[in-house]
């Protein structure tokens, strides 16, 4: 059996550590971002992210066949909390100049029953949320329309560059 793998990619490294915590009230994407901007990041990895919400949006993959890869974003759920926000994790990007977070949690309820998917920016009111943030250096991180899927991706670029490196391999099994 042969399958194909595919990527895009950028070589960099890692900047700065921050540790913050996201005090009651702030939305949670926003205040990532303004975390960020107050400490001169321009891209970096959400790399330890969880606490707790007053109210949480999200959305997360549904089926959708006029899509080019049949697949889509439901509408968003809105829950009231409190709830435990037991992980996120992401990545802090640029679109237009301008942050844009992409970031997935798990979270649960009063009842301990999991759920979760995308986070939405201005959705996710934090109670307190414990957040650790690594600089990405060397490196323009992008999200960009992707025809491909019909979508806004991921798109590392190293410094110097125009477009990611890409790499194309073909496996046996």
């Amino acid at each position: 059996m042969t399958h194909t793998v595919r990527a895009h990619f950028a070589e960099g490294f890692e900047g700065k550590t921050v540790v913050a915590r996201l005090l009651p009230g702030t939305d949670l994407i926003t205040g990532i971002e303004e975390v960020c901007r107050a400490n001169q990041m321009t891209y970096a990895s959400i790399s330890s992210c969880f606490g707790s919400f007053k109210k949480a949006g999200y959305v997360y993959l549904v089926e959708r066949p006029e899509s080019n890869i049949g697949a889509g974003y439901g509408d968003l759920i809105s829950r009231n909390g409190p709830i435990e926000f037991l992980n996120g994790t992401g990545i802090v990007c640029q679109r237009d100049e301008q942050y844009e977070t992409h970031i997935h949690g798990t979270m649960c309820d009063q009842e301990g029953a999991v759920f979760g998917g995308h986070l939405l920016k201005r959705e996710n009111e934090v109670i307190t949320v414990d957040l650790v943030l690594k600089e990405i250096k060397n490196m323009t991180v992008l999200r960009r329309f992707d025809s491909e899927t019909g979508g806004y991706q991921l798109y590392p670029i190293e410094k110097g560059k125009t477009e990611p490196a890409f790499l194309e391999i073909k496996c046996e099994e």
